[in-house]
C-alpha cells in the first residue's frame, strides 16, 4: 500500500505526466488515430520536460545570486525557498502530504464535474507543495488522521478550481483567450498585479507592443535583452561581494563568471518559451476532448511560465521591478524589527515575471512597473508574516516563497490560535458555499462557458 501511494504521489506531483494523461485521455475521447495520439500526448510531455529544463538552468545560475547579495551587501535573514521547506516537511509528515496531494487532484476533478468551477489544475509540484502546507498546519491545528487527510485533501482540490477562476477574467486578456487558466499558487498576485495595473496605468502602452529602433534593432530579441541584463546585474553584485568572496562561488574570474551566468539565464529562459509553444501546440487541442466529452467546458490550468511568451519583455521588466521591492520591503521589515526576508531570485524572477505580464496586458508599461514594485514588497511581507507560524510548526528559519502559500498559511495559523478548530470547519463551509453560490446566483459566470457565451451573444 505504501509503495502504491509513494508511486501515485510520484505521477501526480509531476505536471509533465500529468499533462501527457490528460492529452491522452482527451484525444482517446475524440476517437484520433493512433500517429495522433502518440504525438499528441508525448509532445505535451516533452514540451514541460523542457519548459522544466529550462526552469532548471535558471534555477542553477540564480541561486548563487542570493548568497552573492547576502555577502556583498553583508545582509543576514531568511531566503524563501518553497523546495527546501517542503523537504524537512516531508520527513515528518509524508504519508499525510501524498494523500492530501493524491486525494486533492481527485476532488478537482469532481469539483470540475459536477459544479460551474471547471478547471483542472496541472502544475502537478504546486499541488504538492500546497498539500505540504496544508498537512503541516493541519496537524499544528490538532487534527491527524484520515480526519486531517479528508480536509487537507477538500481545502487543496477547491483551491485548486477556485483560484484560476477568481482571476480567468484577467487570464483571458492576458491570452488573448487562448482556452487555458492559471495554475500556479502565486495566482492571487498576479491578480492583485492585474487589478493595480488597471486602476495606475494604460495597456494601450504596452511592453508587448513596444518598437525598438533599427539602431537599437538587437534588443528586439528578448533572448539578447535578458542576457545583457543579467549579466549586467551579475558584475555588479560579483564586484560588491569582492574577488575574494566570489573564489568560494566559483574558480573563474568574477567577470567571465557574470558574463557566463548572465547568458546562461538567458539561454534558459529560451528553452522555457520553447517548451510553452510545444505545450500550447498540442495541450489545448487535445484537451478538447476532455472538454467535449468527459467534464463539459473543462479549462486547464497551467504553470506560470506557460504565460512568458504573451510579453516577454513585461517578464523581465517585471523581475527587476519585484527585485527592487523586495529589496525596499526587506529594509522596512528590519526598520519594524521583523525577520529579514532576503529577496529570493526563483521566487522574484517567476512570480514577478509573470505579475509583469499579467500588469503589462492590463495596464501598460507605467501598470506593470507599479504592480510588479508592489508585488515584490509583499513577497517580502507575506512571507515574513508566516515565518512565525512555520516557526511554532517546528520549521525555524524556513519560509514558503509564493504568495498563495503564504496566505493560507496565515490565515489557517491565525485562526486556529484564536478560534481553534471551529475555524478550520468554517473555512470548510465558506469553500463550499463558493463552490454552490454560482448554482443560486445566475448572473454569475464562473468560466468561461461556452454555452453560456453563446446565450450572453444571443441575447446582445
Amino acid at each position: 500500500m505504501q509503495s502504491l501511494l509513494s508511486f501515485l504521489t510520484d505521477i501526480f506531483s509531476q505536471p509533465a505526466f500529468l499533462m501527457g494523461i490528460i492529452a491522452f485521455v482527451g484525444l482517446v475521447s475524440l476517437r484520433s488515430p493512433l500517429n495522433k495520439l502518440l504525438t499528441g500526448t508525448l509532445k505535451p510531455i516533452l514540451g514541460y520536460l523542457m519548459l522544466s529544463a529550462g526552469a532548471g538552468v535558471i534555477i542553477t545560475n540564480l541561486n548563487p545570486l542570493g548568497s552573492i547579495i547576502e555577502a556583498g551587501f553583508s545582509i543576514r535573514g531568511v531566503i524563501p525557498n518553497n523546495e527546501a521547506i517542503v523537504s524537512v516537511a516531508q520527513q515528518i509528515l509524508g504519508v499525510e502530504t501524498m494523500s492530501i496531494l493524491l486525494l486533492g487532484f481527485i476532488m478537482n476533478l469532481v469539483i470540475a464535474r459536477f459544479t460551474k468551477y471547471k478547471y483542472i489544475f496541472l502544475t502537478g509540484h504546486h499541488s504538492f507543495f500546497l498539500a505540504c502546507l496544508f498537512s503541516a498546519v493541519l496537524q499544528a491545528a490538532q487534527f491527524n488522521g484520515w480526519l486531517l487527510i479528508i480536509i487537507g485533501g477538500f481545502l487543496l482540490g477547491s483551491w485548486s478550481a477556485i483560484s484560476p477562476a477568481i482571476g480567468q477574467c484577467y487570464t483571458k486578456q492576458v491570452t488573448d483567450d487562448s482556452g487555458i487558466a492559471m495554475g500556479h499558487f502565486g495566482s492571487l498576485g498576479y491578480y492583485l498585479s492585474a487589478f493595480i495595473a488597471q486602476k495606475v496605468g494604460d495597456k494601450e502602452n504596452s511592453f508587448a507592443d513596444i518598437e525598438i529602433s533599427e539602431k537599437w534593432g538587437f534588443l528586439r530579441d528578448t533572448t539578447v535583452t535578458t542576457g545583457i541584463i543579467m549579466v549586467i546585474i551579475y558584475l555588479i553584485c560579483s564586484l560588491v561581494a569582492g574577488s575574494e568572496y566570489m573564489k568560494t562561488i566559483t574558480e573563474l574570474n568574477p567577470v567571465i563568471f557574470s558574463i557566463l551566468s548572465g547568458l546562461q539565464f538567458a539561454v534558459g529562459v529560451a528553452i522555457v518559451y520553447s517548451g510553452v509553444r510545444l505545450i500550447l501546440g498540442d495541450l489545448v487541442p487535445a484537451f478538447q476532448g476532455i472538454s467535449q466529452k468527459i467534464i463539459p467546458n473543462s479549462i486547464p490550468a497551467v504553470d506560470c511560465a506557460v504565460f512568458f511568451t504573451f510579453s516577454p519583455t513585461a517578464v523581465v521588466v517585471g523581475f527587476i521591478c519585484s527585485f527592487i521591492g523586495g529589496l525596499i520591503g526587506m529594509f522596512i521589515l528590519g526598520g519594524l524589527g521583523m525577520a529579514l526576508i532576503i529577496p529570493g531570485m526563483v521566487p522574484h524572477f517567476f512570480c514577478g515575471g509573470t505579475s509583469g505580464v499579467f500588469a503589462d496586458k492590463l495596464g501598460g508599461k507605467r501598470g506593470c512597473i507599479i504592480a510588479s514594485f508592489i508585488g515584490g514588497i509583499l513577497l517580502a511581507f507575506l512571507p515574513a508574516l508566516l515565518l512565525p507560524t512555520l516557526g511554532n510548526l517546528g520549521f525555524q528559519n524556513s519560509t514558503f516563497a509564493d504568495f498563495d502559500f503564504a496566505v493560507w498559511g496565515i490565515v489557517i495559523g491565525n485562526l486556529f490560535t484564536h478560534f481553534g478548530q471551529i475555524a478550520i470547519y468554517c473555512i470548510c463551509v465558506i469553500l463550499i458555499i463558493a463552490l454552490c453560490v454560482p448554482y443560486c446566483i445566475k448572473s454569475i459566470k464562473v468560466v468561461g462557458d461556452s454555452k453560456h457565451d453563446d446565450e450572453l451573444t444571443a441575447n446582445k
